[in-house]
Formats: structure tokens, C-alpha cells, sequence
């Protein structure tokens, strides 16, 4: 297994984040993977309506922004959320723009 590079969790900046999941598409493949937990990055880019570069592209600019994690075992890509490195820097941000997008079925809100 094999690491991406990622920024160190006390280099996560804010503007960075929000300008990541400002994008339709790349929030979309966050609201999956809070869902999901991890995914590869094919299973995460399946019925994104974009081409498979595009979605490369996504997958970067989330893990350069710190939002995901993303590992290489042999040939294959996994990506999962930095939720606990995100809630360090920024309580609530990732929760807060899940609820906005998600169903609450999916989040566990009962409101």
C-alpha cells in the first residue's frame, strides 16, 4: 500500500476545503463516500457523468485540499474522507455540508 501525498492535517486550510467542495461533482463523490466509507476511485466516479480524467482531476484536487484520503494497492485507488482530521480543524464544516446535500435517511437526522 502506498500513500498519495496529502497535506498534514495542521496545514488544511480552509478556503482550500470550501473551494474543493464548491464543485458539484466533487461534492458528490464526498456525499458518497460519507456513505459508503471507502471506495475505490472507480466505484466512487461510476454515474458522474464525466469523463475518467475529469474525475481524476476531482479526486486530486479533494485530496490536495485535505478532504480525502487516497491510497494505492496494486493497481487500484482508495479513496475515504478525512473526517476526523477535518472536524480537528474546522467542528462541524463537514457534518454541517453533508446534512445540506444529502437526504436525512442517509445522514441519521431526525429533523
Amino acid at each position: 500500500m502506498r500513500l498519495l501525498p496529502h497535506p498534514a492535517t495542521e496545514d488544511i486550510e480552509l478556503t482550500e476545503v470550501l473551494r474543493a467542495l464548491a464543485d458539484p461533482v466533487r461534492l458528490e463523490i464526498v456525499a458518497r463516500l460519507s456513505v459508503a466509507g471507502e471506495m475505490t476511485c472507480t466505484v466512487a466516479g461510476d454515474d458522474l457523468g464525466v469523463h475518467k480524467s475529469t474525475a481524476s482531476h476531482h479526486y486530486r484536487t479533494l485530496r490536495e485540499a485535505g478532504v480525502v484520503l487516497t491510497k494505492q494497492v496494486g493497481r487500484l485507488k482508495y479513496m475515504s474522507l478525512r473526517r476526523a482530521d477535518l472536524d480537528a480543524r474546522f467542528p462541524g464544516l463537514l457534518d454541517s455540508i453533508l446534512r445540506a446535500t444529502l437526504h436525512p435517511a442517509l445522514t441519521g437526522d431526525r429533523h
